[in-house]
């Protein structure tokens, strides 16, 4: 079985009319995309980058791949050409704006969001193959998502409008099919410093010219999100009233009340017979299956597929004929791979022998099921994606997602599990540097995840293996509220955060009994709720931690419920507050209970230098709980190290930035730490 590879070149043959200039800084190790020398230490950029290529999807025909690539800082939309081997790009337009989410309407044309300060969505634009650099605009300063594409109809699809720009308004406007064949209207740059108030009307009209129709808005609550059947119908939608989620059922031209739960059931799509769907049950104490649900009557049916130890938490994987479920990915300990049809169960078989050693998962196929894009990647091997062409049985690599890594350098990322102090149960992953013993162990970083309700994956971890190549282990653990355990705790446990503490603490330490990592040099550090984790560590355990590194977070609760109470000048019913309120309840009636679970209060107990991050636009935790922190380290003479960049949003998000930030916590975790020096192979090692 062959692999050859197809070369893409570097070069932009078509760009947006308005795209942006070629950057100033033409770096050199951006342009590299080979590995740098094995007797050199793999530089700090290499583990950061962009990936040169995500998200590959083949149309219908099987006759070209999209994908969105990376031209330096810039993320833009790539189109493919199998027979011709030529391609074809476009941007997201002028300033800090890039494309980040992109799908095939039909095998020409596409549809695609871009973004501003790599965050924020402007709307959703439309291109035909051949002719990617008169991109049209078909909704602008909408916040619009993609619902569903009708295979009976695929010019107009079903798009999401959360919020309307022009009016300002914070409200759900609900679904709406559009039509892209309608070609007319430009691009226009509302932050432009000569932008007036005609243009924005210009872009107002243009986009009410394409939008059909509207579906009703389901009523009481504001819009969550709203799902469409296998033939692009809308079906459900779901709100969040006074932080109740609550789920719709479209019946005609009105919707009405589903008895499901939405509180304790996730959905995952509909099934084949009308009125149901794929989900997850209520707690019940064991493993919680993927189940189909009838909707009607709020019955569920026999379990899809049987759990022996985690709830399902994944996706589902649709015939690309027939659009009906055929499989479903979910995670475990790590990725697993569900085939409900023999044909596939086949294929699936046949994939893992050509790629041994890596896990291998099908993206996507052509409408006749004889093209197929596939995804492959172990713990050391980055993503890389290839096609394989069941008619001539041959397997091509189409691109590799990082080709500046060398897979032979990078760490195995070893999968633990860990005993809570009340007896739970849950998986972490660790990662050790070379040459580590027993003998020559290694200093720990401990990095919970942020979320909280998100959950580490096995897998190539950029950042576990960028601190491995510096010589320190590394512990990214799940813990309580992360998907895939939740049957083990009640529903409560979900928003203790103290718990949740207490689970990284127990991880820890199991971490320090295998004998690999020096009790004595441990560091925690994370970004947002894993920043507040990190804060949590060294205020409550200030012997086990050496440093701490905080990035973005959230560090006291009461002070964030404040926050989202003073940002609601549109809507009574803002979500996101309402639901911290349910949960957390009112700070004035549980004091003793803000006063524990907010570290920024107890910084006296602090004994160890702290590195502080934050971004002056940030949507998440505003700026001020970091400002606060660092008064309170001057306040009580805490050594810290400060990183604000008053331009970004939640986290780095632009590279320059994220170098930045990792090259001063590298000196940072350095300084306090000292690193176990990493062993480099002789000049001219293999």
């Amino acid at each position: 079985m062959r692999l050859p590879i197809l070369k893409l070149s570097l070069g932009i043959s078509v760009l947006l009319a308005a795209s942006l200039p070629a950057r100033a800084d033409d770096n050199a190790d951006l342009a590299r995309d080979t590995p740098v020398p094995s007797n050199q230490q793999i530089p700090l950029v290499d583990f950061f980058r962009s990936p040169s290529i995500e998200d590959p999807q083949l149309n219908l025909a099987g006759t070209k791949i999209a994908a969105l690539v990376a031209d330096g800082d810039k993320h833009l939309l790539m189109v493919y050409d199998l027979a011709t081997q030529k391609k074809e790009l476009v941007s997201g337009g002028p300033g800090d704006k890039d494309i980040y989410f992109y799908s095939w309407l039909n095998d020409k044309r596409l549809v695609f969001e871009i973004s501003a300060l790599k965050l924020y969505g402007l709307g959703l634009m439309a291109a035909e193959v051949g002719d990617l650099g008169n991109a049209y605009p078909v909704l602008q300063y909408y916040g619009s998502s993609l619902v569903a594409i009708p295979p009976g109809d695929r010019l107009h699809p079903l798009v999401w409008n959360r919020s309307d720009s022009y009016h300002g308004a914070n409200k759900d406007l609900g679904v709406a099919v559009v039509n892209t064949e309608n070609l007319g209207g430009k691009a226009i740059n509302l932050s432009a410093a000569d932008a007036d108030n005609s243009e924005m009307m210009d872009a107002r009209d243009n986009t009410a010219k394409h939008i059909s129709s509207n579906f009703p808005v389901p009523s009481p609550g504001i819009g969550t999100g709203y799902i469409a059947d296998k033939d692009g119908k809308l079906l459900y939608g779901f709100t969040s009233d006074n932080g109740h989620p609550m789920m719709f059922r479209l019946d005609g031209d009105r919707w009405v009340d589903s008895p499901v739960d939405a509180e304790l059931t996730t959905i995952y799509g509909t099934a084949s017979e009308a009125g149901t769907v794929f989900a997850t049950s209520p707690r019940t104490g064991a493993p919680r299956p993927l189940q189909i649900l009838d909707t009607i009557t709020g019955k569920f049916g026999n379990p899809v597929e049987s759990e022996k130890a985690y709830d399902f938490d994944g996706w589902l994987y649709r015939d690309p004929a027939t659009h009906e479920v055929i499989g479903a990915f979910t995670e475990r300990e790590g990725p697993h791979v569900i085939w409900f049809n023999d044909t596939y169960l086949a294929l699936q078989k046949l994939l893992n022998a050509a790629f041994p050693g890596q896990y291998v998962q099908i993206l996507n196929s052509d409408e006749k099921q004889s093209l197929f894009l596939v995804l492959t990647y172990s713990d050391r091997q980055p993503p890389q994606y290839s096609w394989v062409d069941l008619n001539t049985k041959h397997v091509n690599l189409f691109k590799k997602a990082f080709p500046w890594i060398d897979p032979s350098r990078m760490q195995r990322e070893n999968i633990i599990k860990y005993k809570t102090r009340d007896g739970l149960t849950f998986d972490a992953y660790l990662t050790l540097p070379a040459g580590v013993s027993k003998l020559h162990p290694a200093p720990l970083v401990v990095i919970p995840h942020g979320g909280p309700w998100l959950r580490d994956n096995w897998g190539f971890d950029r950042e576990a293996q960028f601190l491995a190549s510096r010589g320190y282990a590394v512990l990214k653990p799940n813990y309580r509220s992360n998907p895939g355990y939740n049957w083990q705790y009640p529903e409560e446990d979900e928003w203790d955060f103290l718990k949740m503490h207490y689970d990284v603490t127990d991880a820890t330490k199991t971490a320090i009994a295998t004998g690999y990592v020096d009790p004595q040099r441990i560091a925690i550090m994370g970004g947002s709720f894993g920043a507040y984790l990190s804060l949590m560590g060294v205020v409550n355990d200030p012997d086990l931690y050496k440093c701490a590194v905080c990035i973005s977070g959230v560090f006291d609760w009461e002070q964030l419920i404040d926050d989202k109470k003073r940002d609601m000048e549109h809507s009574a019913n803002d979500p996101e507050f309402n639901r911290l309120v349910l949960k957390l309840g009112n700070p004035k009636d549980f004091p003793k209970k803000f006063d524990a679970t907010a570290p920024v209060r107890h910084v006296d107990k602090i004994k160890v230098p702290v590195y502080v991050s934050h971004g002056g636009y940030d949507p998440v935790a505003d700026i001020g709980q970091s400002t606060r922190l660092i008064s309170e380290l001057d306040k009580y003479h805490v050594p810290y190290e400060k990183l604000i960049k008053n331009e970004e949003s939640h986290g780095m998000q632009h590279l320059d930035n994220e170098v930045e930030l990792y090259t001063q916590i590298e000196a940072f975790l350095a300084k306090y730490m000292q690193p176990t020096a990493p062993a480099l192979p002789p000049a001219g090692a293999p």
